[in-house]
């Protein structure tokens, strides 16, 4: 029973789904309006589920390059330990038509839209048109966790806003270097298998200081809401993280390594971490007052 559940959860990529998962309510509670707990409880998971669905399509697709990557040739297609079938894309389908109709029934079409939106762009533009093709994958890749914020917010408001519009952006500048930090330091297997993330491609003359850049713009961007209703606990929460991915990016940016590389790759895991705790907390603050 429990290897039949770690194989679930390494299939359906549920770390990167309660990720998503909490983007989506980073979204809702940046958004104006409110969904009753039951509501939001069922909403965030139908987020997971549609996420999941596109991380377990992602891992059939690559079942046979995850074989030639340290990082990923213990995944269940990848190992052999799960047999390819036709069964598996149609029950990912049908976990992603399920998702949407619990999403829609709760948030409504648009929080629905924006939520497949996302499970499209991971699923089938990154995993199957752009991730071995161009060095702009993960660049369009990461739009998905953004769409996530953008499909939380609709759940509670039903149109587009400023706060939450802000914070999809922080996302969408947040993903790649994220993903580049990680291929900066992993770059044998992505040269393995034929992946063109940047790092592996370009020199660190070229991609070091991109990084840099991207951590500046996010560090800018994540103040920003401050100027459109977010409070204080939120600016010391994003301040506090992105001046920690930019230091980091700063001492790859200087001394490019395999070290430097993880240790901005974790620092960029402390940013989302804090930044998404300070949406939380600003909006306990402002129920509190």
């Amino acid at each position: 029973m429990l290897a039949a559940l770690r194989i679930t959860g390494s299939i359906l990529k549920l770390r990167i789904g309660f990720a998503v998962a909490l983007a989506a309510l980073a979204g809702m509670l940046a958004g104006e309006g409110a969904l009753s707990p039951v509501q939001a409880s069922v909403f965030l998971l139908a987020v997971l589920g549609a996420s999941g669905a596109a991380g377990a399509f992602n891992h059939y697709w690559e079942r046979e390059s995850d074989r030639d990557m340290r990082r990923t040739h213990a995944r269940p297609f990848a190992s052999g330990r799960l047999k390819p079938g036709p069964i598996w894309p149609v029950t990912f389908a049908g976990l992603l038509l399920a998702s949407l109709v619990m999403a829609w029934s709760v948030g409504g079409s648009l929080a629905a839209f924006w939520l497949f939106l996302g499970a499209i762009t991971y699923g089938w533009v990154y995993t199957v048109w752009l991730k071995r093709r161009s060095v702009w994958n993960i660049v369009v890749g990461g739009a998905s966790g953004s769409f996530a914020i953008l499909a939380g917010a609709a759940a509670v408001g039903g149109e587009m806003q400023a706060t939450p519009v802000i914070l999809a952006l922080v996302m969408f500048f947040w993903t790649p270097p994220h993903f580049w930090s990680l291929a900066a330091a992993k770059g044998d297997d992505y040269r393995r298998c034929g992946v063109p993330m940047l790092p592996v491609i370009v020199s660190e003359k070229v991609w070091a200081p991109i990084i840099l850049g991207h951590a500046a713009v996010l560090l800018v961007l994540s103040l920003l809401p401050l100027a459109t209703g977010m409070g204080l606990v939120y600016g010391v929460f994003a301040l506090a993280g992105g001046g920690l991915f930019l230091w980091r990016s700063a001492q790859l940016w200087a001394a490019p390594s395999r070290q430097t590389a993880m240790a901005n790759f974790r620092a960029s895991l402390v940013q989302f971490a804090l930044l998404v705790t300070g949406v939380y907390l600003d909006a306990a603050v402002r129920w509190a007052t």
